[in-house]
């Protein structure tokens, strides 16, 4: 399961260059803070050094989050792109721990219901569709980006122009001291203006730039996952549909062979089942006819018997009534003692 990870972390990697970039840029204003508070606090007469630099900031922290917004966005895009290639190449659901809302999960069900419908997919539309719909969650930023630099350019000449009435009074009336502190107070505004403004667009624009590199990262992740892994899948062409009809003839001709053989083994056992019904039909005929012979035969040897003994029957009878018709011995021997044996002396 190691060697099938998916190790691809692209906007993690740009917030972490935003967390450290951050950290020294807040370093670096800690270490020149004497520097950045005699720019910003002193030789201010007036509230206009203070109303366009806070709202060149104000623009700046704006845009910032916005980016910041975007790029966990795409971070966590970034973890379901790589949790679905994971999830297909070990052959699970697609969707399993991918967020619903990701460009994946939205990619992947729009394919599914266009396979469903059986319509054509259309690669080259899909992908001008995400990109214009991406590109439309950077459109404040892309402002900030354009305007930053003039915000810049608006209190640098702002700046100026309130130093050259500064000069101008002070041209006219050269006692008068206000004057001389209001040409510092334009230029110094015009210093600290121009100085936040470049800051703030170079921080700003190194990050918006990542923030773009990071969108299309993604979005070609998203098509070289719908080209690789869901098009030969879902797409439906007639190289497709011909390849699969040639494969469904091919198994239904197998299938069709063995449904013969089967039919033929089928056959063969119905022949064989059948003679050996007729077999046992001719088996049962053969003992029935043997049992029946020796009922008869048991039969006639009872009547036989029967008839025996009614002959022995007579027969004793006869000899009983000629016996009892022999009286003379019957006298004689009623009428003969038995010898006595005397004994010898």
């Amino acid at each position: 399961m190691a060697d099938i990870k998916i190790k691809r972390y692209y906007t993690r990697n740009v917030l972490i260059q935003f967390a450290v970039a951050l950290a020294v840029f807040i370093m670096l204003i800690v270490w020149q803070r004497d520097f950045f508070t005699q720019v910003y606090t002193q030789n201010q007469s007036s509230s206009v050094g203070w109303v366009i630099n806070g709202a060149i900031v104000l623009l700046f922290l704006a845009g910032l989050l916005r980016v910041v917004f975007l790029l966990f966005r795409y971070m966590r895009d970034e973890a379901s792109i790589n949790r679905f290639v994971l999830n297909v190449r070990m052959g699970e659901d697609p969707l399993k721990q991918v967020g619903l809302d990701s460009m994946m999960a939205y990619r992947y069900e729009t394919l599914k219901t266009l396979h469903r419908k059986r319509a054509s997919i259309n690669h080259s539309a899909l992908a001008a569709t995400l990109l214009a719909s991406e590109s439309s969650y950077n459109s404040f930023p892309k402002f900030v980006h354009s305007t930053l630099i003039l915000t810049g350019v608006f209190g640098t000449i702002v700046s100026l122009s309130i130093a050259l009435l500064g000069a101008s009074d002070l041209v006219a009336d050269a006692s008068q001291t206000n004057s001389l502190g209001t040409v510092v107070h334009g230029m110094s505004t015009a210093l600290s203006t121009t100085m936040t403004a470049i800051i703030a667009y170079l921080f700003f624009g190194y990050f918006y730039l990542k923030l773009t590199d990071s969108q299309t990262y993604l979005i070609s992740r998203v098509e070289e996952v719908t080209a690789t892994t869901l098009l030969p899948h879902l797409q439906i062409s007639q190289d497709a549909v011909l390849k699969e009809y040639g494969e469904t003839i091919e198994a239904t001709s197998k299938l069709l062979a063995r449904l013969n053989h089967s039919q033929a083994m089928y056959s063969k056992s119905a022949s064989e089942m059948t003679s050996a019904i007729k077999q046992l039909e001719a088996n049962t005929r053969a003992e029935q006819k043997q049992s029946q012979a020796l009922q008869d035969m048991l039969a006639k040897i009872s009547d036989q018997q029967i008839a025996t003994n009614v002959q022995h029957n007579e027969v004793l009878q006869r000899l009983s009534a000629a016996l009892e018709r022999l009286p003379i011995s019957k006298a004689k021997v009623a009428k003969s003692p038995p010898k006595r044996r005397t004994p010898k002396a």
